[in-house]
């Protein structure tokens, strides 16, 4: 059975209808037409720069993200650009360790902590659209405005802009996506508002090649002095921030003196460091008031915005290009109602918003200037560290949120152990075609898994047949020594585990999990519930029951 839903051609070259109209080339834009790209959905992305932008942005991707750039194909050309298992010190004024992260463990398949050089991860990201003739990205064409039509959304855009000129033309899209950036031309002509607050410090933000130090590691200085952070990213690149003073105007960062200034506490020789780019940034704390309104979407840093210090503006912005890709597609091949889309915002908005909570306490914590409070809160720090089981929370990097939903395009938890809203393990695992992760096994759509039992069996006839309407691959996990011993149909794929995903089972009472495409739990149930849990999910996802089976697509072309 296959594993993805039925492509269509794609569109003409005129790019005058699509499926789905993405406003920005930035990497949630990026990674969104990859997703969608590989199920045949026709998009054109539009991004009024030239190219990509260069400019010192993102250092940090967790595993989340890099399962998603995995998914789409990309993940040996992304970890070209990363330094995995990247340890990350937060020292005071006087250079004591108060914490360090350090976590280990690949429960989704890599490494947790990861630097990265973004320009050169987004140049992948572009160049993997390549593979696809349903993808066009269009550069140098600003969005001046749209119209949701209520059956599609009508897009002005100038094509060809430069130095103002350009014929203004129109696209006619079935949804828009704005994944625009934080000043989102979407956000506004959508009307929704963007909460929140701006911080009153500035940040000048430098990236150097040819390391001065040359360190893997990642330190964060809490200095009442002058906060900073040094941290090492690929290709022999390290990145350093500075807070800058009330009284230091944003135009100082052009002066080599003042750069050397900041620099010299931490390199010997600062007038020697070849200095790639620098930018100031502000942090901005905002969500925006819904992500989804009609047929126009937001994602990324249009639907909210957080600051540096936990990495994960841009691993949120993959999250919501994970969420909403399969969604948009499942929609778009009619596999699925509309009311899916809704479960976007639902699902997305307590995560990002905590988040955002989480980066702007840390923030609070790290830019203390006053040294009464810093004294106060390196002394909290270091008596934290005396607690074993307090500091593993912290080397683990166990307060970062992860995605849980409580509702939307699943079946409830029953329980608060339950597996439901969260994403599932990827373990190694061994298939007639060898050893590989879980989610190569799978494939990138729908999947039901069964520990020790024959889905086909454990299924009724309907609930078999909802689960080949929507193209799910039907897996049946068992002990790695029982591979092979031809016991399944053919259409089961028979994964064969060296442990990882019996001890999750043993940890769970459902023996059933129901895999949506972006890796989330959608439900879970004992074998003899399984064709009742089916039901419920198909209601959840809105599946169409006019929807014609999916054809199978091949490896390649997934």
């Amino acid at each position: 059975m296959g594993s993805s839903p039925p492509r269509t051609a794609p569109p003409t070259a005129s790019r005058d209808r699509v499926d789905v109209f993405i406003v920005g080339a930035g990497p949630v834009g990026l990674t969104l037409a990859n997703l969608l790209g590989a199920h045949g959905v026709s998009v054109l992305v539009a991004e009024e720069r030239a190219a990509l932008i260069d400019y010192p942005r993102g250092v940090g991707l967790d595993d989340e993200s890099l399962r998603t750039f995995q998914s789409i194909g990309l993940i040996d050309r992304v970890q070209r650009h990363t330094i995995p298992n990247q340890i990350l010190r937060f020292v005071n004024g006087k250079g004591r360790v108060l914490a360090e992260i350090a976590p280990s463990g690949t429960d989704y398949g890599w490494p947790k902590r990861n630097g990265f050089v973004q320009p050169l991860v987004d140049a992948e990201l572009l160049a993997g659209l390549a593979r696809y003739p349903s993808v066009e990205v269009a550069w140098r064409t600003p969005v001046e405005t749209f119209d949701d039509t209520g059956d599609g959304v009508i897009v002005r855009i100038r094509s060809g802009e430069d130095s103002g000129e350009g014929s203004v033309r129109e696209v006619r899209a079935r949804y828009l996506v704005g994944c625009d950036g934080g000043r989102s031309l979407t956000r506004r002509l959508l009307g929704t508002s963007f909460e929140g607050t701006t911080s009153s410090t500035r940040w000048l933000v430098v990236d150097i090649e040819n390391d001065p130090l040359g360190s893997p590691n990642s330190y964060v200085g809490a200095d009442p002095e002058r906060p900073f952070a040094s941290i090492s990213i690929a290709h022999g690149i390290r990145r350093f921030e500075f807070m800058m003073m009330p009284d230091e105007a944003d135009d100082e960062a052009e002066k080599p003196e003042f750069l050397h200034r900041l620099l010299a506490p931490y390199v010997p020789d600062p007038a020697q460091v070849q200095v790639i780019r620098h930018r100031v940034y502000t942090h901005h704390s905002r969500l925006a008031g819904t992500f989804h309104k009609g047929r126009v979407l937001l994602a990324g840093d249009a639907a909210h915005l957080m600051p540096v210090w936990q990495g994960q503006g841009y691993n949120s912005g993959i999250r919501d290009a994970a969420n909403l890709g399969w969604k948009l597609a499942a929609v778009v091949r009619g596999l699925c109602g509309e009311e899916l889309l809704p479960t976007y915002d639902q699902e997305r908005r307590d995560h990002a918003r905590a988040m955002i909570d989480l980066s702007t306490t840390v923030g609070r914590i790290i830019s203390i200037r006053d040294r009464r409070l810093a004294w106060a809160r390196d002394r909290v720090a270091s008596a934290a560290s005396a607690f074993p089981s307090l500091k593993r929370y912290v080397v683990e990097m166990r307060f970062k949120p992860m995605p849980r939903y409580q509702s939307g395009a699943i079946v409830p938890p029953s329980g608060a152990g339950s597996p439901v809203g969260r994403l599932f393990i990827q373990p190694k695992v061994r298939t007639s075609d060898g050893v590989m992760l879980l989610d190569d096994a799978l494939g990138g759509w729908f999947a039901v898994l069964c520990w020790n039992n024959d889905p086909t069996a454990i299924l009724d006839h309907d609930a078999l047949e909802l689960w080949r309407r929507l193209g799910a691959r039907l897996v049946a996990v068992v002990p790695e020594a029982q591979l092979g011993d031809g016991a399944f149909p053919p259409e089961v794929l028979v994964v064969g585990d060296p442990g990882p995903l019996k001890a999750w089972f043993d940890a769970h009472r459902e023996s059933v999990v129901f895999l949506r495409p972006d890796r989330c739990v959608a439900a879970a149930s004992i074998a003899q519930q399984s064709s009742a849990t089916s039901r419920r999910l198909m209601k959840a996802l809105a599946l169409n029951p006019s929807a014609a089976i999916p054809e199978e697509v091949g490896e390649n072309d997934r």
